[in-house]
């Protein structure tokens, strides 16, 4: 059996509890990780429960948010994946960002910052309870590993909001409302 820190799940529901839904969608999610965080035993660990916790990123930059085409899918979708044992979602956004785009990223100025959460079904008959973080880059073209995603890219808004699926759609409409996105625009350097 996998192992995480033993006060995670307390300080992710503590996170989650105290983040504001956007709308009925992302509210339902809410409920449903929340009561998955106090009734499982590993939420963190895929390998325990058809049900678990995963950590994405919304990626935002000068140049827009990328978005990465998933390998199996086969549909634009921002980057995140699984937890390795130990790891924390937000640590686990940040890395599963790192290999999917090839990107130097990292969390805005004054830590990890949940933007958005989703519940949805997966590949394999999973279900996904995914807390998605900010996470920052800069203007470099995304390199990813070989192996990794087959295409990834910079979008500006409209774009992603186009290629979107109702379940990134929230999350890319408060992405844009950061205010380092607002910053950017504001200097005339971001889309």
């Amino acid at each position: 059996m996998r192992r995480w820190p033993t006060d995670l799940a307390h300080q992710v529901r503590a996170t989650v509890l105290a983040h504001t839904p956007g709308g009925e969608r992302e509210e339902r999610a809410r409920a449903r990780i929340l009561d998955s965080l106090d009734s499982m035993d590993h939420p963190f660990d895929e390998e325990a429960d058809p049900c678990h916790v995963t950590g994405s990123a919304v990626v935002v930059g000068p140049r827009g948010t990328v978005l990465h085409l998933h390998k199996r899918l086969r549909k634009w979708m921002q980057p995140g994946g699984h937890l390795d044992d130990g790891e924390a979602p937000w640590e686990a956004a940040l890395r599963e960002t790192g290999e999917e785009t090839g990107l130097a990223v990292s969390h805005p100025a004054g830590g990890p910052r949940l933007i958005h959460v989703d519940a949805h079904d997966a590949a394999k008959g999973h279900e996904h309870l995914d807390l998605r973080y900010l996470l920052v880059a800069g203007e470099a073209e995304p390199r990813p590993a070989v192996g990794e995603s087959p295409e990834v890219r910079w979008f500006s808004w409209e774009e992603a909001q186009a290629l979107a699926d109702d379940a990134l759609r929230g999350a890319l409409v408060v992405a844009r409302g950061q205010p380092e996105v607002a910053r950017w625009r504001a200097q005339g350097t971001g889309p």
